[in-house]
């Protein structure tokens, strides 16, 4: 799907907000319509193109969820994302409940964003489809062949179908939270919300509140009630990434959370009950841990059902050229740039060296490179990695992004034996529909063998 004929409405009565949020669509590379209120989207005549809305809870008037209310009774079906304020959380949860996509708290993460939109219109796109599966999903952030990341897309496939906790486990940076996206959207409950937290980004002292929620005055600076994330994650999934972090005094209510499935807001006596499954991640060794008394031996067992283990990109080298190029088409096309060779010795470089920050190390890298380039051939900082050289071989070429995407393709029709459709068919594991698919091997010239 061409993405740029996409097209987003951003609902907020704050110009301020409206403007940056048009702004940060538009950088990369969709268009984007703004609206100061319930009233005024729904007196407008939209393009039928498919998109999604950005829609801010608290609007003056017809509120953000009275809107989402009247769309559904109009027919119009149209992916939501809610974008709330700190005290909009219990109303956002009902919007969920109805059907929203998502919901992301004010002040708005822009990667997050920029993934809850590009999730939205793909599902959007597929939907519009004559024959669309609604339930395939979209995988095309995770990228590459290699045998080391096969065998942990096989396990996801092993395990999105059911209930059980899972605990992925790796260095940081190799992609742990979009291991946990693929399992949430790959499972039944993909329909509703997948809510994250780091807890090692939570102050102690708050870390209770975040996961539990709190009742007003339970504490000083507790001015109003607040929704924990286990209660936002009813009926959906909740990932809880660096789990290592969380302290011992917590570790006892998560457990009680695994166990019985109840838990209480903080100043408050009444039970509630949550069916959210949990998705955990750490880069920590938590047999160690519980060794040394730093984590539950009994919350570790809980917790490690079914464990995965994300290779460090060290690993799975031969991912670095297809990860590169996926990078560089992305920035280059938020930066409207034009990328079309990656010269031979920088890309031997760029797979020998060790990578310590793994596949988030390698994504700065390609965004800064895009800045610098002003061409058609992409400039690598070279000299931003520490002591690594590669001497180029006479038989490398510079490879284009046309070639690298087909041999990409090719290896995945080779992995699937060139089923297209279904779970596990080449159209699942690209991310892309099936016109899409044949679309690009008519363009690239792939045919296949014997015929």
């Amino acid at each position: 799907m061409n993405e740029k004929n996409a097209l987003v409405f951003i609902v907020d009565d704050d110009r301020d907000t409206r403007e940056s949020l048009r702004n940060l669509i538009r950088s990369a590379g969709l268009s984007a319509q703004t609206f100061s209120s319930a009233q005024e989207f729904l007196a407008a005549e939209r393009p039928k193109a498919p998109g999604c809305l950005v829609l801010d809870v608290q609007l003056p008037g017809l509120s953000g969820l009275d809107l989402q209310q009247e769309l559904a009774k109009a027919g119009v079906k149209i992916p939501i994302i809610f974008i709330t304020g700190y005290g909009d959380i219990p109303t956002s949860v009902r919007a969920i409940k109805a059907g929203a996509l998502e919901f992301l708290t004010k002040p708005i993460d822009r990667e997050d964003l920029l993934r809850a939109i590009h999730q939205a219109i793909a599902r959007d796109h597929t939907a519009r489809q004559p024959n669309g599966d609604t339930g395939t999903h979209n995988f095309e952030e995770i990228v590459g062949t290699s045998a080391a990341l096969k065998a942990v897309l096989k396990q996801v496939g092993v395990v999105a179908p059911t209930e059980s906790t899972v605990l992925i486990l790796g260095e940081t940076g190799t992609g742990k939270e979009l291991i946990a996206r693929a399992i949430h959207a790959a499972s039944s409950r993909s329909r509703r919300p997948f809510v994250k937290l780091n807890c090692a980004a939570i102050p102690t002292g708050l870390l209770e509140s975040e996961l539990f929620g709190h009742e007003k005055g339970a504490f000083t600076g507790a001015i109003a009630q607040r929704i924990g994330r286990f209660e936002l994650a009813d009926g959906g999934t909740i990932f809880l990434d660096e789990v290592g972090d969380i302290p011992l005094e917590l570790q006892t209510k998560l457990l009680r959370v695994l166990q019985e499935r109840e838990f209480e807001r903080l100043g408050s006596t009444r039970t509630l009950r949550t069916d959210a499954r949990l998705i955990a991640a750490t880069n920590r060794e938590l047999q160690k841990m519980v060794e040394q008394r730093k984590f539950r031996e009994d919350l570790f067992y809980r917790l490690n059902v079914f464990p995965i283990y994300v290779p460090a990109l060290r690993e799975r080298s031969e991912d670095i050229p297809l990860l590169v190029n996926h990078f560089a088409q992305r920035f280059a096309r938020r930066m409207n740039r034009t990328i079309e060779t990656i010269p031979a010795e920088t890309m031997a470089v760029l797979t020998r060296y060790p990578w310590p920050g793994n596949i988030r190390e390698l994504q700065n890298l390609i965004e800064r490179a895009v800045i610098l380039s002003h061409g058609p051939v992409l400039q690598i900082p070279l000299q931003d990695l520490d002591n690594c050289t590669a001497p180029r071989r006479d038989n490398e070429k510079d490879q284009t992004l046309e070639e690298a995407q087909r041999a990409h393709i090719l290896a995945i029709l080779n992995a699937t034996q060139w089923v297209l459709a279904g779970p596990r068919g080449a159209v699942a594991r690209l991310g892309i529909n099936r016109s899409t698919l044949q679309f690009r091997l008519k363009k690239l010239g792939i045919i296949r063998p014997g015929m």
